[in-house]
């Protein structure tokens, strides 16, 4: 039950907030920015570079703005549906232990749904993106949930973009840094209630491990590449001038 002042929400109506909450972190994380952006400027995203609409392809084929802005529109439609269910169900700003495994529960279907409204978008035949950044936002809004992990989970993304130049390894490491680190931050200083207090915080660690596997399998086309020598490397040569000029001359 959701108490709001000196009046509660009936379980039902609890439930039904809930649900409401998920599908429209679904069809809010299902807007393909990217495909946006791109027809802004009379290009197909889905046609060029990887043919993704995320925003490393966006970068890649219309140019830095393009690709920040798209990063920030992808993290802020994961950001947002799970800020608004935090506090329309009155479980942001509140630790673990103050929670139950099924608010919990319900609050992490919020992100898995924006992130696989980016993967699986409704817009898009149930195509999309990798769901890095709408991964990273709406995680990283579960304060304090995920907040501090996310954010080691981006230290770690750093690290390996800078050491291997891959994008897609950086964002591999990044989702399987973030289980990882919130098992460390809920391990408490009392040994002895170790077990029992890790296993009622474990939910969001078996989530966001599942999200990870999820990153991982949208990038398997990226390892692939890889492996064959053919994925860009980070800083390398961009595509955005070709493409803008083969653009061009169609429009001439």
């Amino acid at each position: 039950m959701i108490f709001l002042g000196p009046f509660s929400i009936p379980a039902r109506i609890e439930t039904m907030v809930w649900i409401a909450c998920i599908l429209s972190a679904y069809i809010v994380g299902s807007i393909p920015f990217g495909v946006i952006l791109g027809r802004l400027k009379g290009i197909d995203i889905l046609q060029h570079g990887s043919r993704n609409p995320g925003a490393t392809n966006v970068m890649r084929v219309l140019g830095k703005p393009f690709g920040y802005a798209c990063f920030v529109l992808d993290v802020s439609k994961g950001a947002i549906p799970t800020i608004m269910a935090g506090f329309l169900n009155e479980v942001i700003n509140r630790p673990p232990h103050e929670l139950t495994q099924g608010q919990m529960l319900l609050w992490l279907a919020v992100p898995v749904a924006a992130v696989l409204g980016h993967m699986f978008s409704i817009f898009l035949g149930f195509k999309g993106g990798k769901g890095v950044a709408t991964g990273f936002g709406s995680l990283a809004a579960m304060w304090p949930l995920l907040t501090i992990p996310t954010f080691c989970a981006v230290v770690v993304w750093y690290f390996l973009l800078r050491t291997t130049k891959y994008v897609a390894v950086a964002s591999i490491g990044a989702a399987f840094g973030i289980p990882l680190a919130y098992l460390l931050s809920v391990v408490p200083n009392d040994l002895e209630n170790m077990v029992p207090t890790v296993l009622h915080a474990s939910p969001p660690f078996w989530v966001t491990g599942i999200i990870a596997c999820l990153v991982l399998y949208q990038h398997r086309t990226n390892l692939g590449r890889i492996r064959r020598g053919e994925e860009p490397q980070a800083g390398g040569a961009a595509r955005r001038g070709k493409i803008l000029s083969e653009k061009k001359t169609e429009t001439e």
